[in-house]
């Protein structure tokens, strides 16, 4: 369940400011209301992120565990078993233990009179927003057993999605990393060697072999300050995407990476679909579902575009006008949007419109590793040739000298 901040008047008229749990603008609103604060201002409250050694190594609870947790949660929900015997049961079955703390708190929560959905949302780094909002939707409908396999099909959409990404960057990954080793050996072992042999002859030496020397004196004799580097940089760049200027702004960057850019805004758009035909077809208003697909689309640079058509829907502009300023969608997925408004079913549509981006998706998967091993092939031959220049052309050349002095 979002968080909104406020501030207020009280019936003493004294000024007053909080956060508040709710479904919507409108509901915080009239809890303010019911508790006698006149609301003057009520903006959804960001979370900060704090930056610490500990939050660059923390892991989330995987997918696996979330799809398995919300196929139960269906299951055991349309048995009727109660949610706090469920809870406790599922927190005794978990292997992940975030999830088994996690469980083991909202059961707590649950035995203090807490709703299941503002108990999960003490736990954002296991259950998002999203999540949290269709747990809140089918508490107050009484279809929670809906909610959860609206959420367990979601979910192993997701993970199909990210399971062919990995899969089809593995052969390149894999490429990468093997040339790097083969680099760190050559430098450190072979190259050395070479250059010892190359400098009891005092020839002048090509400027392939003196960039090979140059090169390898470093990873000989700067190993420790490289790792240190490496280290530091690799901290430097964690601190700096934990920051919101450093997300915007890689999200922004990895949209446009050759071959694979497009695939991610795809991928990514598709989960704006999807989720927000979910949050539709569940009974959700649709500013506060953009608010919630927002966070859910996991890119900082969209997301300030899709809250940019919240603001276009409150003030008035139809779904079609807000997602065309936007740029974000192809001719297609506006056609689709635009008969959606027509007919009453953009939910349907905008589903049509996900199904429409991943099978594109998928596409491009099949065909990733075809566009990318000309350039792996072409980057391999350039450090092939570097190599044969900077070792053969000297020992052409101590060859002649050899002949010539015989």
């Amino acid at each position: 369940m979002p968080s909104y901040q406020y501030r207020g008047r009280s019936s003493q008229g004294e000024q007053v400011k909080g956060i508040i749990d709710a479904g919507s603008e409108s509901a915080a609103a009239d809890q303010l209301m019911s508790r006698g604060v006149i609301p003057l201002e009520l903006t959804l409250a960001k979370e900060t992120k704090e930056f610490s050694l500990q939050s660059l190594f923390k892991g989330k609870v995987a997918l696996e565990e979330l799809q398995i947790f919300t196929r139960q949660m269906y299951s055991l929900t349309r048995s009727g078993i109660p949610i706090l015997r469920a809870i406790a049961g599922l927190s005794e079955t978990t292997h992940s233990v975030r999830m088994k703390e996690a469980l083991d708190d909202i059961s707590e929560q649950l035995t203090s009179g807490r709703p299941l959905s503002s108990a999960m949302n003490q736990h954002p780094d296991v259950f998002d927003a999203l999540f949290v909002s269709m747990v809140h939707v089918g508490e107050n409908t009484g279809k929670l057993e809906d909610a959860f396999i609206q959420l367990s099909g979601y979910i192993e959409r997701e993970q199909e999605t990210r399971r062919r990404i990995k899969a089809a960057m593995r052969y390149p990954i894999f490429v990468l990393i093997a040339i790097a080793i083969a680099m760190v050996i050559l430098n450190i072992m072979v190259i050395p060697k070479f250059a010892e042999m190359f400098s009891r002859f005092g020839a002048d030496l090509p400027w392939a072999t003196k960039l090979l020397i140059n090169t390898s004196s470093i990873f000989v004799n700067y190993w420790p300050v490289m790792i240190v580097g490496l280290i530091t940089g690799f901290v430097g760049i964690r601190y700096w995407h934990s920051t919101e200027k450093g997300e915007k702004q890689w999200d922004k960057w990895k949209l446009n990476i050759p071959a694979v850019g497009s695939i991610i805004e795809r991928s990514t758009l598709s989960r704006y679909c999807r989720s927000f035909s979910m949050m539709l077809s569940a009974g959700v208003p649709m500013t506060q579902a953009l608010s919630l697909v927002a966070d859910a689309v996991d890119n900082a640079y969209m997301h300030d575009s899709i809250v940019g058509m919240r603001r276009g829907i409150e003030s008035g502009e139809s779904m079609l006008r807000v997602s065309n300023n936007s740029q974000l969608f192809t001719p297609l997925v506006l056609q689709m949007v635009a008969v959606g408004e027509e007919t009453g079913q953009i939910d349907q549509l905008l589903n049509d419109a996900a199904d429409f981006y991943e099978g594109e998706v998928d596409y491009d998967l099949k065909n990733l590793t075809a566009k990318l091993e000309p350039i792996l092939i072409g980057f391999v031959a350039c450090i092939v040739l570097i190599l044969a220049l900077g070792i053969y052309l000297p020992m052409w050349d101590m060859l002649n000298v050899v002949k010539g002095g015989g």
